[in-house]
């Protein structure tokens, strides 16, 4: 979506059309969740923070000032949301409240051509996990928006509210250490 058809949304929400919030969250709920998915690490844990993404973007549509985009005005509130998860004690993650109390969640693999395949993607996935896991959330946070993402340094600089030379160096940075790390990870096995 554009930043024009954005703003025609955004004023039909602050005019009381609240189904065009609708639109917004149909065009931007599988972004704002895959970014989750990488910040997070887990399925759920994802899941529940998109949600709250919306739901803050909802509560706060309102006060949003169109001199920056809405793509990066939502992906700041999901760094800083992610940011809040990774927070709270990593047990809490494994465990999904239900009617009946606490459940063990575990998130099961989808479906792959071969056994062998999905071992090897597996370990290479739990690998790349692990070390973004072990940067810090300034680090992460850049090579996520950057690599996975497909973020400028312009958009990253404006999402972290920094420099575009500090996003570079952060970039740079988490390049190197993820590089040490998943080769420490290669020698381990």
């Amino acid at each position: 979506m554009n930043k024009a058809s954005d703003l025609s949304l955004i004023n039909k929400f602050k005019n009381g059309d609240t189904s065009a919030f609708k639109e917004i969250l149909l065009t931007y709920q599988n972004k704002i969740y895959n970014l989750c998915r990488y910040m997070l690490g887990g399925t759920h844990d994802a899941e529940d923070a998109a949600q709250d993404v919306f739901f803050k973007a909802y509560q706060n549509l309102n006060k949003f000032k169109p001199d920056s985009s809405l793509y990066t005005w939502l992906y700041r509130i999901a760094v800083n949301t992610c940011i809040d998860y990774r927070r709270k004690p990593f047990f809490e993650s494994l465990f999904k409240n239900s009617k009946e109390g606490d459940v063990f969640v575990v998130d099961q693999p989808s479906g792959s051509p071969s056994p062998e395949k999905l071992y090897e993607s597996k370990q290479i996935g739990n690998a790349i996990q692990l070390a973004l896991g072990r940067l810090s959330e300034k680090l992460r946070t850049v090579i996520v928006l950057k690599e996975i993402e497909g973020f400028s340094y312009e958009e990253i600089a404006e999402v972290l509210d920094v420099s575009i030379g500090t996003v570079k160096s952060r970039i740079s940075r988490a390049r190197e250490e993820l590089k040490e790390l998943l080769k420490i990870f290669r020698e381990q096995k």
